[in-house]
């Protein structure tokens, strides 16, 4: 496993808090979940012993992003073994909470690390794409829900709502996320930097070389560190007998590079700390200084002395959308005994 590093020093200033950071540039196994997180222990362990207090895994690690599957699905057609194979990516994924929820959990707590882990998460026979959050105490804190799957994902992903758009306030830094193409969506980040968001992490599958623009961008506009992490994946990691569709790569060849990363850290004021990573596995690894959160926004606060608030304002409505509300009077027993008598 190669690690790039960048390791930024404090020139004396003593009100500088750094926070050594890790993003886990790797792929999931597919159709084995206990082996996904046998792999994340390992990487886990190996960025805790270079020091690491913030550990970010890619979008949809646990359980696996579905680049090229096709399920089946097509305008007015279904068929037999798409289903089958949606199938086996449901038994993949993983309840929230759950019995894999807590080993993450202990897996932080082992390693003293806060853990941001992309999973694939089912709530009956709904998948959701979630980012999970983990205290370096080994506590789950919450998750977050993809609000908008991209795409053909609508069909195999359901939608976030605004009940799950945490920011945690931790002792490393405000913690939150944007899953993919939701850092595409200007009103979705403003409600992280109006949360506060320090340590804007960013589980993608998106590994183009466009995606950098975007995240400079972030880091810029939000004067936050932004931890972009996304699986490097070759044909090999796939499925065999999947019915997959890759028409951008030549995928005859086993090491064919199907995901090709490109995991960047990048600082509140457009440095590039570590990254991006387009060749290999790896961990990408920088120390945060959160002095230049405070540096950056001296020029610019998204949602502070730059924000007109007498033009522009954003509302976020918080609370779960559910599609079933019951709504019945409890009576008791004996209360019924009782007016019968009567």
């Amino acid at each position: 496993m190669s690690t790039l590093k960048n390791t930024t020093q404090v020139n004396g200033d003593s009100s500088s808090s750094m926070v050594r950071a890790t993003i886990v540039q790797a792929s999931t196994v597919y159709n084995d979940t206990p082996k996904t997180i046998e792999k994340a222990e390992k990487l886990i362990a190996e960025a805790a012993s270079n020091g690491s207090e913030l550990v970010v895994f890619p979008e949809g690690f646990i359980g696996g992003y579905p680049r090229g599957f096709r399920f089946g699905i097509a305008v007015g057609v279904h068929n037999e073994e798409g289903r089958d194979e949606f199938r086996k990516y449901h038994a993949s994924a993983i309840h929230v909470p759950g019995p894999e929820v807590d080993k993450l959990a202990e897996l932080a707590r082992k390693n003293n690390v806060y853990l941001v882990m992309g999973a694939i998460e089912k709530d009956g026979y709904t998948l959701y794409c979630t980012a999970l959050f983990f205290s370096s105490e080994g506590r789950f804190l919450g998750k977050h829900r993809k609000v908008m799957p991209t795409s053909l994902e609508r069909c195999i992903w359901g939608f976030g709502d605004g009940s799950t758009i945490p920011v945690y306030d931790t002792p490393i830094g405000k913690l939150g996320a944007a899953i993919c193409w939701e850092n595409r969506m200007p009103l979705y980040r403003t409600a992280l930097y109006g949360k506060g968001v320090e340590l804007y992490c960013a589980p993608t599958a998106d590994g183009t070389k466009e995606w950098q623009s975007s995240m400079m961008h972030i880091a810029i506009e939000g004067g936050c560190f932004v931890l972009s992490a996304c699986q490097f994946c070759l044909r090999k990691d796939f499925p065999k007998d999947a019915d997959h569709l890759f028409t951008d790569y030549d995928v005859q060849h086993d090491e064919t590079i199907v995901s090709q990363g490109g995991s960047v850290i990048i600082s509140p004021l457009g440095k590039v700390l570590a990254g991006p990573n387009f060749e290999s596995e790896g961990l990408i690894t920088a120390d945060l200084d959160l002095g230049d959160i405070a540096r950056a926004k001296l020029y610019f606060d998204v949602v502070g002395h730059y924000s007109k608030p007498d033009i522009f304002n954003l509302t976020v409505n918080e609370h779960p959308k559910k599609p079933v509300t019951f709504v019945s009077k409890a009576v008791k027993a004996e209360d019924d005994s009782e007016s019968r008598e009567k």
